[in-house]
Formats: C-alpha cells, structure tokens, sequence
C-alpha cells in the first residue's frame, strides 16, 4: 500500500518552527508542527523535481520497500519526510543481517534508476529503532540526478543500472555494498520489481502526478529487468 499523505493538508513550513539545519547539499532544515511533530523539509531545484520525488517515494513503497515516510508540502518546490532517529546512518556500521535487508531492494533501485541508492558516502541507507533498513532518500530515481539535473536520455526503457549498481567503480559504496549477491539474491531482489501487477504500477503513477508515458517507460524497464534475471 502505498501512502495516503495525498488526503491530508500539505506541511506549510510558514506555520511551523524552525529547529535544526540541513544535514545535505540542498537547502533544507529541520521543522517542528504544532502537535510537535519533526519533519525534515528540503528546498529542491523545481517544483517538477519535488513531483519526481513524490512519485519515487510511493513506488518504492507499492515495491514494498522501505524508505523514510514521506509528506506533500503547501510550497511546490519543497519535499518532507518525517523525522526518524537511527540506530546506524552509514553503510560501514552495517552488520551483515543488516547489509543482506539492504541488497533486497536492488531490484527496485535499478528499475527505479536510484543511481545515489548508496549515497555519496555511503549515507543513503540507514537502520531505524526497529532494525528495519531505510532508504533516507529517494531524489536520485526516475528522470532526475540527486542534484537536481534531469537524466534525459539516460533514463531510458533500458535497466542498466541492475549491473552499473554492482559493477561501476565511480559508485563504489553502491558496488561494495551489491557486488558479491549471489544468484538467488539477485533473483529475489528482481522478482521484487518483476512482480508488481502493470495496473498496479499505471494506477501508481497517474494517481500521484506521473504522466501515461511514464508508466508505460517503467512498465518497460520491468519487463527489460526480467530479461536479466539469473536463469
């Protein structure tokens, strides 16, 4: 199931108090509402860029995989996901239970083209207080880079990134953390993706601001990830 954040108000960070700084490379800032809930509110580069996001963060969830749980902003160009202490936000203090929970979801961030799915220092995986791996932010997947520059042509209907994740040394948190799945990894990690039902991918992109070609570009990818699987 994906969320429901769609049928409530909007975060208006105008109304909230501002209480911590950025802990990234957008314009962002720690934010507490009158009920004295967190949210952690970044600034990105255009309100589309924010839609992206959005859009990713509800795929991944109709995937089943976890991430940090995301909330629409009043202001368009601003993204929000609630705040969550970790018990580890680094990829190097992972212990092995915990590094297998995160190569799980390599389908998904290959189908999804989530080139930062690692992060630049190994700090887009984290363990929340029930053990579960998060992905702490999903602003590198679909049609833009994690900076904010639109992929073009290089998000395409091709899955690439199902070996560029294990493989490219100028990734190299991603590829020490996916290089050595073995076969039945990799196959769990794509079935994960290969899967989800085509209407359940379509109704997941038009309900939250994704356009017919879109679904069909992923319902191409899934299909193209298939054809990758071991055996």
């Amino acid at each position: 199931m994906t969320q429901r954040d769609e049928d409530r108000a909007p975060l208006d960070t105008e109304a909230m108090q501002r209480v911590g700084g950025s802990l990234g490379s957008h314009p962002a800032g720690l934010y507490e509402d009158a009920q004295g809930r967190r949210w952690y509110v970044k600034t990105v580069e255009s309100p589309d860029h924010a839609r992206n996001e959005w859009l990713a963060a509800q795929l991944y969830a109709l995937a089943g995989a976890p991430t940090l749980h995301y909330r629409r902003c009043r202001a368009p160009d601003q993204v929000a996901t609630a705040w969550q202490t970790l018990q580890r936000s680094r990829l190097s203090q992972f212990s092995a239970a915990e590094r297998a929970q995160a190569r799980h979801w390599l389908g998904v961030h290959a189908w999804l083209a989530n080139w930062d799915a690692a992060g630049f220092e190994g700090d887009n995986q984290g363990v929340a207080a029930d053990g579960t791996v998060l992905t702490l932010d999903v602003g590198g997947a679909l049609r833009y880079r994690a900076q904010g520059d639109p992929k073009g042509a290089a998000f395409g209907t091709r899955v690439d990134e199902w070996d560029r994740l294990r493989q490219d040394p100028d990734n190299p948190h991603a590829r020490r953390l996916f290089a050595d799945m073995d076969a039945a990894e990799r196959q769990a990690a794509g079935q994960v993706v290969t899967a989800l039902p085509a209407g359940m991918v379509q109704a997941c992109v038009l309900r939250h601001g994704g356009t017919p070609a879109l679904a069909q570009q992923l319902l191409a990818r899934q299909a193209d990830l298939a054809h990758r699987l071991p055996g």
